[in-house]
C-alpha cells in the first residue's frame, strides 16, 4: 500500500482556488488515521463483555494505541479505501466467588497486529494476554477470548464497512450532493464544458472496457527458465503449494477445476497448450455472486533457458461484495508478489 501523502503527483490534484473538485474527477486523497483512532476509541473503550456470567465480570478499558496508515482516494466519485494499521486494547476482570467476593482483579491487553484493505474480506488475527497467569487469571483469559474477541471483530467488521463508503469522507460527499449549485450564467456555462469534456471521457474509457465495472490487468514477467518449466509449474498442485505455502487442488485437464490459495480463488481450465498457453476461468471467495473472470498466460522463449509470460487477466471487477474498491489493485498485486516473484525466489528462476 502506498503511502499517505506520497501518491504520484501527476493524479493527486493540487488545491483549487475555489476548493473545488469538479465531479471529484481527479484523486482526492484524505488522511483517515486520526479519524480512526476516533471510530475504534469510540466503539471499543469501556465495552462490556460479562457481567457475572459464572461470576466473572469483564470489560475493556481503552484504545491505547491504533498505528499505521489509513485513507481514502476519490476518484471520478468513487471511494478507493486503503489502511494497514494495528490496534492495541486494555481491558480488565474480575473473578467472584459463589458469595460475592473478590478472588482476582486482573488487567490484560487485546492486539490486533494488522487490519488491512487487502484483507477486508477476512477476520483479522486477535491476540489477547493477561498479566496474571495464574489459574484465574487463564480462567478470565479464556473468558475474553471466548466472549470478547467477537464483540471485538465486530467492531473491526463495522470499520471495514464504514471506510468502504468513504469513512470520514461519506459526510462531506453527503454535503456536497446536497449543496445549493451556482445559478450565475457565467458559471453555469463554465460547469456545462467542465462537465461536457468530463462526460465524453468517460464515455470513451468506458468504451475500453470489457464487462461494465470491470478491468483489464496486463503484465509481461521474464523468468530464467525454460517456457515448459513455468507451464508445468503453474500446473502442478504440489508446486503450487510449495511456493504459496497454501492449499492447492489443481486439474490438468481442459475443463477440470482447480482451488488456490486455501480455496480462496477457483475456477475451471478453459484451454491448455503445453508450453504455450493457459487460459482459465477464475473467481475469487469476495467476488459479487455470479461474477468471474477470465485469465490467459501466454508462454514465449525467445531463446533457450529464457521465458516470458504475458498475462491477460480481463473482467476483473472494480468492488468486492463489501463495495471495496481495491480489487484490481490488490489482484494486480497478488499476481506479481503472491505468484511470480515467489516462483523466482523459490525455483531460481529470477532475472
Amino acid at each position: 500500500m502506498a503511502k499517505y501523502g506520497e501518491g504520484d503527483k501527476r493524479w493527486i490534484v493540487e488545491e483549487r482556488a475555489d476548493g473545488a473538485n469538479v465531479h471529484n474527477w481527479h484523486w482526492a486523497e484524505t488522511d483517515c488515521l486520526p479519524w480512526s483512532k476516533t471510530f475504534f476509541t469510540k466503539s471499543l473503550s469501556d465495552l462490556p463483555v460479562l457481567t457475572g456470567e459464572g461470576n466473572l465480570y469483564i470489560k475493556t478499558k481503552k484504545v491505547e494505541k491504533v498505528d499505521g496508515e489509513a485513507y481514502v482516494n476519490i476518484r471520478k466519485g468513487k471511494i478507493i479505501p486503503g489502511y494497514e494499521v494495528s490496534l492495541n486494547l486494555s481491558w480488565e476482570g474480575e473473578a467472584k466467588d459463589g458469595e460475592g467476593k473478590t478472588l482476582l482483579k486482573a488487567e490484560g491487553n487485546v492486539e490486533i497486529p494488522y487490519i488491512a484493505d487487502e484483507n477486508a474480506d477476512e477476520d483479522p488475527e486477535v491476540r489477547v494476554t493477561v498479566k496474571d497467569e495464574g489459574p484465574i487469571g487463564k480462567t478470565l483469559k479464556e473468558a475474553m477470548l471466548a466472549k470478547g474477541k467477537p464483540l471485538v471483530l465486530e467492531k473491526v467488521r463495522d470499520y471495514v464497512k464504514a471506510m468502504a463508503k468513504g469513512g470520514p469522507v461519506k459526510d462531506e460527499l453527503e454535503a456536497k450532493k446536497l449543496a445549493p449549485k451556482n445559478n450565475s450564467t457565467s458559471n453555469s456555462n463554465s460547469s456545462s464544458a467542465v462537465l461536457s469534456k468530463e462526460k465524453t471521457a468517460v464515455e470513451k474509457e468506458a468504451k475500453k472496457e470489457g464487462k461494465k465495472g470491470c478491468k483489464t490487468i496486463k503484465m509481461s514477467e521474464k523468468f530464467n527458465c525454460r517456457a515448459k518449466d513455468m507451464f508445468e509449474i503453474l500446473m502442478d498442485e504440489n508446486r503450487w503449494k510449495g511456493f504459496t505455502q497454501s492449499n492447492a487442488r489443481i486439474s490438468k485437464e481442459v475443463g477440470g477445476q482447480f482451488s488456490i490459495f486455501d480455496g480462496s480463488v477457483t475456477g475451471i481450465n478453459l484451454e491448455l497448450q503445453e508450453g504455450r498457453l493457459i487460459a482459465q476461468r477464475w473467481r475469487f471467495g469476495s467476488w459479487p455472486d455470479g461474477v468471474d473472470s477470465t485469465v490467459r498466460l501466454v508462454f514465449d522463449e525467445p531463446e533457450p533457458g529464457v521465458t516470458i509470460i504475458k498475462l491477460t487477466h480481463s473482467d476483473v471487477p472494480e468492488e468486492d461484495r463489501y463495495g471495496n474498491a481495491t480489487v484490481v489493485e490488490n489482484t494486480e498485486r497478488g499476481w506479481r508478489d503472491l505468484i511470480f516473484n515467489k516462483i523466482r525466489a523459490v525455483f531460481g528462476f529470477g532475472i
